[in-house]
């Protein structure tokens, strides 16, 4: 080996050899790169449940309280007619001869019964064979139908040919026509926009503060405001009622003072009229006292003449 003072100088290495060597990285790069890695599975994970999810909804026949229900129980009991679908639904009888009048563009007032009456039992036999209870409505009018029928084959007496008889269908027409207007009736009514199914009714709140703005009042109003207080105040007077104690004896004992002095005294003399209408009162009572105590004694010299009062004689 050299001395130091002799060494040889190496020459610095070539790029192909510094390539083979790699350097560190810095504590920062490493933390971005594995932030970067962690965020790729998260997104590969969710990428690959939502495929799975998608995968389960698409197998999944129903769905069972949230959850996707993959094949069907084996105790699940479907009903016959559980996915029986109607394709024409009538309302009743009516409705049904109406709609085949309507299609066959038949005249109403003239209605071929042998073609009616043929399609209606077809249409009878269907719902029949599907739904008894449903039928039994419908084979009413197919009894109807066909006494129809059968009387407009029947040929007519000889008595009956000059006689203008009723046409069997005109029941029928009546009803019908009738049901037509109903139903025309009912479907303009339906037409008519209704709360909660055409539109719904909304209410707003709007919140604003007002200042509120008062009249002026003038002289000339508060002079008629007062008036009118006054006016109030005269209708709600308040009246105390006193009651006035009038005693029958004392007036009894004035009457007989009174005839003491005087022999005769006419009757209209001895009430006062002033004393109002209780004291006029009180004292004819006490004077029809001393008339049933025989203490006076009332006369009167012929009809319609002035009746006189006096003191009862009494022996002496």
């Amino acid at each position: 080996m050299l001395p130091d003072d002799t060494a040889e100088v190496q020459p610095p290495a070539s790029d192909g050899e510094l390539a083979g060597v790699a350097a560190p990285l810095s504590p920062e790069l490493a933390d971005a790169a594995a932030m970067t890695d962690a965020v790729t599975a998260d997104v590969a994970d969710a990428a690959a449940a939502e495929a799975a999810a998608v995968t389960t909804e698409v197998a999944a026949l129903a769905r069972l309280y949230g959850e996707p229900l993959l094949k069907l129980p084996n105790d699940l009991y479907i009903p016959p007619d559980a996915l029986e679908i109607f394709l024409d639904a009538f309302e009743g009888p009516l409705d049904l001869l109406l709609y085949l009048i309507r299609k066959q563009n038949f005249n109403i007032l003239d209605i071929p019964m042998a073609q009616l009456t043929l399609q209606y039992l077809k249409y009878v036999d269907q719902i029949r064979l599907s739904n008894l209870e449903l039928a039994a409505e419908y084979l009413l009018m197919a009894a109807m139908l066909i006494e129809i029928k059968s009387r407009m084959l029947l040929p007519q007496r000889p008595s009956e040919l000059d006689i203008e008889s009723e046409d069997p269908r005109a029941e029928l027409v009546r009803r019908l026509l009738e049901y037509e207007q109903i139903k025309l009736a009912a479907y303009d009514l339906n037409t008519i926009p209704q709360l909660d199914r055409d539109f719904v009714r909304t209410q707003i709140f709007i919140e604003q503060s007002l200042v509120p703005s008062w009249p002026e009042v003038e002289a000339i109003d508060l002079q008629q405001a007062w008036l009118d207080v006054m006016k109030r105040a005269k209708l709600t007077q308040h009246h105390k009622i006193s009651r006035e104690e009038l005693s029958v004896r004392e007036h009894m004992t004035g009457i007989l003072r009174r005839l003491q002095s005087s022999r005769f005294v006419e009757f209209a003399d001895l009430f006062d009229i002033a004393g109002g209408v209780p004291v006029v009162v009180v004292n004819f009572v006490a004077l029809l006292e001393l008339a049933k105590e025989t203490l006076i004694e009332i006369t009167q010299a012929e009809p319609f003449a002035p009746i006189y009062v006096r003191l009862a004689y009494s022996p002496a």
